[in-house]
């Protein structure tokens, strides 16, 4: 009896405290300060080259580790797919860059990485608010890790997809600083506004035509716009991902 008054009352005094209080969360200013801590620790530097670690897992080994749990019919799609240039090879190679990423620098900082992040995962659909807007949209293989991983991977996409196109190393190097300089800004800006804010910040695709220089780039966006105008997940969507039991 004596044992069951001692819980009880424990139990009381706990409710009476109330839920637990959370720690403090560090003001803008100390963020920034741990944030330049952080990259003393691992400056850019640092990530500037890379060099295949000597027990580097065999590239193909990976390639069919890949494979499983896939359907096994589909995988010599697949693998023809890939063998079509260096960019769709990268596409397919999620795994293999993720295991020599394994080997690189980080600041330690650890986001819900997309895992995926090159630049054809990128692009127009329409939201549930009738908005067509601009945004990640391939999301499988989605697993945390260091932030600087999806950022390695988009630029690098960038510069295949360059030498994929016939154009020139420059204008390479340009595509992927100008990726990397809008991480940059975007993340700036994100780290002044409100969580609410951030989590309902889009890129409205409509806002960005005026943008194209090239009129006849801002010809096939608007063909692209109006395509993804029309696709519904009703009429297209659901067909491919249900399939109705035959009774």
């Amino acid at each position: 009896m004596v044992k069951k008054s001692a819980k009880r009352s424990s139990s009381r005094a706990n409710r009476d405290k109330g839920p637990p209080v959370p720690p403090p969360q560090p003001s803008r200013a100390e963020l920034i300060v741990r944030g330049q801590q952080l990259r003393d620790e691992c400056p850019r530097s640092s990530h500037a080259e890379w060099k295949p670690p000597k027990n580097r897992i065999d590239p193909l080994t990976l390639i069919k580790e890949s494979n499983k749990g896939r359907l096994q019919e589909l995988v010599p799609i697949r693998h023809g797919r890939m063998l079509k240039s260096p960019f769709t090879f990268y596409r397919g190679a999620a795994l293999n860059m993720a295991a020599d990423l394994a080997t690189t620098p980080s600041m330690g900082v650890r986001v819900q990485d997309c895992g995926d992040a090159h630049l054809l995962n990128f692009g127009v659909y329409a939201a549930p608010e009738r908005r067509l807007v601009f945004d990640v949209n391939d999301l499988d293989e989605t697993l945390p890790g260091p932030w600087e991983w999806d950022l390695k991977r988009l630029a690098a996409s960038f510069v295949l997809a360059c030498r994929s196109n016939g154009l020139s190393e420059d204008d390479a190097r340009d595509s992927a600083l100008a990726c990397v300089r809008s991480y940059r800004e975007r993340m700036t800006e994100f780290s002044q506004m409100r969580a609410l804010d951030v989590w309902y910040a889009v890129l409205d695709a409509e806002q960005y035509i005026s943008r194209l220089e090239n009129a006849e780039t801002a010809k096939r966006f608007r063909k692209r716009l109006t395509k993804a105008r029309k696709r519904s997940v009703p009429e297209h969507d659901f067909p491919v991902l249900a399939d109705a039991a035959s009774e």
